[in-house]
C-alpha cells in the first residue's frame, strides 16, 4: 500500500526578554539552580501574576511576520497537569483565544515551494527542569532535583496545520521558523540551551484518504538531526504496525537519539482532559489598532524581503541571494562590507567560501574574530585593483581573521605586492619556457594542460605574486 505522511510541528521558542511571562525574575539561561525564583513562579498561594508587556510585544510581532491575524481580544488559560516541575499543578497558557491566529509559511524543499499553514501562535509560561541523579531519565535515577529557574519564563509556541508531508519539509519549515525570530530578534533560536524545541504530530494514511490517521506526538526534539530521525523513525514504526493489521494509540513519545528509535511516555491527552479555564488572576487581554500599528512599524526587514532587494538592486542570483540571508549575521555582514566599496558578487563569494570555510574550520563564529566588514572589503578591493592575486588574498584572511591587521599592513610586512612590472614577468616568463622545452612543445602540439603547467611554474617561481592577466598575454607573445 502506497502510504502518505502527515506532519504537524509545534515549536516552542523562548521569547528573548529579561524578565520572565508572570514575574520580575531573571529569564537568563544558565544560572545555579533556583537562584532565579520567587513566590510567583513557584506556584505560592496568594501570589498575582502581571503579563511581561514584552513577551505580547514579541508576540504581536511574530503573528505579522507570519501573517497570522492578531487576534484583539485574547486571554490566558489554566491548563491543569500535575507534574514536580509544575508547582502550581497549572500552566498559564493560551487555549481558545491565543494572541495569533491562521497565519501561513513558504518553504521551498528541492525546489518545490509550498505553503504551510499556522493554526496559531499563543503565549505560555514554561515549566522548571527536573535534574535526574545518575541517569537522563527519571525512571532509572537514583533521586530527582527540581531546578525552577526555568518556571515561567515565556514562550511563543507555534502550531502549523498539519500541512507537512515528509521530514524534509519538516525540517525546511522549523529552519524559517528559526530564521523569522533570530532576524526580529524576539528569540535566539538557540536548540542547544532548549530556547528553541519542537513536538511533532506524526501520522500516516493510505494515500488519497481524506481522514486523518491516528497521530503520535513526538517531543522535544532539540535539532534538525533530531527533528529529520525522529519523525523517519516513527513513520516506519507507525507503517509497520499497519500493515500488520495493528492500530496506532494516539500517545506521546520520547525520541531517544542514542539508539534511534522512539518510545512511548504516556497516552496523549485530549486538550478536555487538561480542562482549561479562563485565568481568574488575569484580565483578558485588548489589543488595539494603534498597538498593533506601533509594533509593525518595528518589524526590520525580513530574509524574503532582503532576498528579493539583493536579486532586484544588487543583482545577485537566486542562490546567492538565498545564501547569504540565511543568517542575519551573515547578511549584516555582507551589506556592511559593500558599503565600504567592495563588489556584491564577490563579497558573497568570499564569506560564504572562505571567510565562513576559515571559521568552520577554526570552530568559531563570525562575531568572534576580529574580522570586520571594513577589513573584508578593503582585502577584496586591493584583489579588483590587481595588488594582490586572489590567491594570495586567500593566504592573508585568516591572519586577518586573528590579528585584526589590514590586508595592507601584512602584504608591506611579507612583501606580497602582486608583480605587475611587465620586464620583471617578461624574465620570469623567458626563463620558465627555456627550461620546459617539451612541454612549450606539448603545447604547440595543441595539449592545453600543458600550459596549465607552464603557469603554475611562473606562480611557483613569483612566489604566487605574478599578476595573471599580464602573465598570460606574455605568455601568448612569447609562444607565438
Amino acid at each position: 500500500m502506497n502510504w502518505e505522511v502527515v506532519i504537524g510541528l509545534e515549536i516552542h521558542a523562548q521569547m528573548a526578554t529579561k524578565s520572565k511571562l508572570m514575574c520580575n525574575c531573571d529569564a537568563s539561561f544558565s544560572s545555579e539552580p533556583n537562584t532565579h525564583v520567587c513566590p510567583g513562579c513557584t506556584g505560592q498561594p496568594g501570589m498575582l501574576p502581571v503579563v511581561n508587556k514584552q513577551v505580547v510585544d514579541n508576540a504581536i510581532m511574530l503573528g505579522l511576520a507570519t501573517k497570522c491575524d492578531i487576534r484583539k481580544l485574547n486571554e490566558f488559560a489554566r491548563k491543569s497537569y500535575f507534574y514536580p516541575d509544575l508547582p502550581g499543578g497549572y500552566q498559564i497558557s493560551q487555549y481558545d483565544k491565543p494572541i495569533c491566529e491562521n497565519g501561513k509559511l513558504e518553504i521551498e524543499v528541492n525546489g518545490n515551494k509550498r505553503t504551510i499553514g499556522i493554526t496559531r501562535i499563543h503565549m505560555e509560561e514554561d515549566a522548571g527542569k527536573l535534574v535526574h541523579a545518575g541517569s537522563d531519565n527519571i525512571k532509572d535515577a537514583s533521586y530527582s532535583l527540581v531546578d525552577l529557574n526555568r518556571a515561567s519564563v515565556p514562550l511563543c509556541e507555534i502550531v502549523s496545520e498539519p500541512d507537512l508531508r515528509s521530514a524534509e519539509e519538516a525540517i525546511a519549515y522549523a529552519q524559517k521558523i528559526r530564521q523569522i525570530v533570530r532576524y526580529l530578534g524576539v528569540c535566539d533560536g538557540n536548540m542547544e540551551e532548549g530556547s528553541m524545541r519542537c513536538d511533532a504530530n506524526v501520522s500516516v494514511r493510505p494515500k488519497g484518504q481524506i481522514k486523518l490517521g491516528t497521530k503520535a506526538e513526538v517531543k522535544n526534539l532539540n535539532s534538525f538531526k533530531a527533528i529529520e530521525k525522529a519523525i523517519n523513525i516513527e513513520v516506519e514504526r507507525q507503517i509497520d504496525i499497519l500493515e500488520d493489521g495493528g492500530e496506532i494509540i494516539q500517545e506521546t513519545r520520547h525520541y531517544n537519539e542514542a539508539t534511534n528509535s522512539t518510545k512511548s511516555m504516556r497516552s496523549k491527552e485530549d486538550a478536555h482532559d487538561y480542562r482549561y479555564f479562563p485565568d481568574p488572576d488575569l484580565v483578558p487581554l485588548l489589543i488595539d489598532d494603534d498597538w498593533i500599528l506601533k509594533v509593525r512599524n518595528l518589524l526590520p526587514e525580513l530574509p524574503e524581503e532582503k532576498k528579493e532587494r539583493y536579486i532586484n538592486s544588487l543583482s545577485l542570483s537566486e542562490y546567492d541571494a538565498s545564501i547569504i540571508t540565511t543568517e542575519k549575521e551573515t547578511a549584516d555582514f555582507f551589506e556592511e562590507t559593500i558599503s565600504y566599496g567592495s563588489k556584491p558578487k564577490e563579497t558573497v563569494n568570499w564569506i560564504m567560501s572562505e571567510v565562513l570555510g576559515t571559521l568552520n574550520q577554526n570552530n568559531l563564529k563570525l562575531s568572534e574574530t576580529k574580522l570586520t566588514p571594513k577589513l573584508l572589503a578593503e582585502l577584496l578591493i586591493l584583489i579588483d585593483k590587481n595588488t594582490i592575486s586572489g590567491k594570495i588574498a586567500k593566504t592573508i584572511l585568516p591572519e586577518i581573521i586573528k590579528t585584526g591587521k589590514n590586508a595592507e599592513e601584512i602584504i608591506k610586512e611579507k612583501g606580497l605586492a602582486q608583480v605587475s612590472d611587465q620586464g620583471e614577468l617578461k624574465k620570469i616568463v623567458e626563463t620558465v619556457i627555456k627550461e620546459n622545452a617539451k612541454v612549450v612543445e606539448d603545447i604547440k602540439n595543441g595539449n592545453p594542460k600543458a600550459r596549465g603547467f607552464l603557469i603554475g611554474q611562473i606562480m611557483k617561481k613569483s612566489n604566487g605574486k605574478a599578476n595573471p592577466g599580464i602573465t598570460n598575454e606574455l605568455l601568448n607573445s612569447l609562444l607565438n
